[in-house]
């Protein structure tokens, strides 16, 4: 079972299929900068989120990522800066992507603005085929592992904002990088980066002094394949506990959970269960998420109450 998961997984990846997609975040209100630079400073304070996924569990070569990101806003200034890196495996492919983020606020009224974003940096690909079982072992394409394979990304972004509603569009990358067409002129054995496009959006509802509701959603298109959307519902209950449920569209349903330990840390959990075919499967645990953010502000210039996004 394992070599033929790997293999139909490096055979998607290796012949460019148009499905390719960049990862997955099912708590992606909670650390937007990943792919949309123009977040930026928007929390007001230094903030740092780490997150890892795992990924249909239980299937050997299933995709496993993490992602650690830096944000804050430059004092004085209408300028935010950022760092995020994001490490994402599947099979015997691992890939690096290593960002900065600049984002340029703009006042549009008392309590609206917007930002812009920019977001450069590098993506890192490593691949091992040593990990497949191929059924010729001499196929000169797996004869030469490919290690440290550099490429540049360019990213860009905008974010609107107020009190209650934000709304985004950014795609992280818009450069087209082709790999694996290093083994001969005439290789077919070529995949490329496909830009993605991001669309953002959610409200938060006051039910009464102790709830808030906040219904958010993410749309995702990338070139050749279907669109996908996920809508989530999070409740938070006294300015601590998060309860939510989500569904990615023909794809999957969530359960999260989050708890604000104290003004400065929030943790959370999300549990994906695949409802296609695959959910179905006796090696597909389904998919596992834990995020920590942690906030850095002087006691004057804290959050009087915790943001919700």
């Amino acid at each position: 079972m394992k070599k033929l998961i790997i293999g139909l997984i490096v055979f998607a990846f290796a012949k460019a299929v148009t499905a390719q997609q960049d990862p997955q975040y099912s708590q992606y209100m909670y650390n937007p900068i990943v792919i949309n630079p123009a977040y930026a400073g928007n929390r007001g304070v230094a903030s740092i989120v780490g997150l890892h996924r795992s990924q249909w569990v239980g299937l050997d070569g299933a995709p496993r990522t993490q992602t650690l990101s830096f944000h804050t806003p430059i004092e004085n200034s209408r300028v935010g800066l950022g760092l995020s890196i994001v490490n994402d495996a599947i099979g015997p492919t691992d890939e690096t992507y290593v960002a900065a983020d600049f984002s340029y606020t703009i006042p549009l009224s008392y309590n609206s603005n917007l930002s812009l974003g920019l977001k450069g940096g590098a993506h890192l690909l490593n691949v091992d085929f040593m990990q497949l079982n191929a059924r010729d072992q001499q196929d000169q394409l797996l004869q030469n592992n490919i290690e440290n394979q550099l490429s540049p990304t360019v990213g860009v972004g905008a974010y609107y904002h107020t009190d209650k509603f934000y709304v985004g569009l950014s795609t992280p990358n818009l450069l087209q990088t082709e790999h694996f067409d290093n083994a001969n002129s005439n290789s077919t054995y070529i995949a490329k980066e496909r830009i993605h496009l991001y669309a953002t959006a959610g409200y938060v509802f006051d039910v009464n002094d102790n709830v808030k509701f906040k219904p958010t959603t993410l749309v995702k298109a990338v070139s050749g394949a279907p669109v996908q959307v996920d809508l989530t519902a999070n409740f938070l209950f006294n300015e601590k506990l998060t309860l939510g449920a989500a569904y990615r569209v023909s794809a999957a349903v969530t359960g999260l959970v989050g708890f604000q330990l104290n003004e400065q840390m929030l943790i959370g959990f999300a549990y994906d269960r695949e409802t296609t075919a695959l959910g179905n499967s006796v090696y597909n645990d389904g998919s596992y998420e834990l995020f920590l953010r942690f906030e850095l502000f002087n006691r004057v210039d804290k959050l009087i109450t915790p943001r919700f996004f």
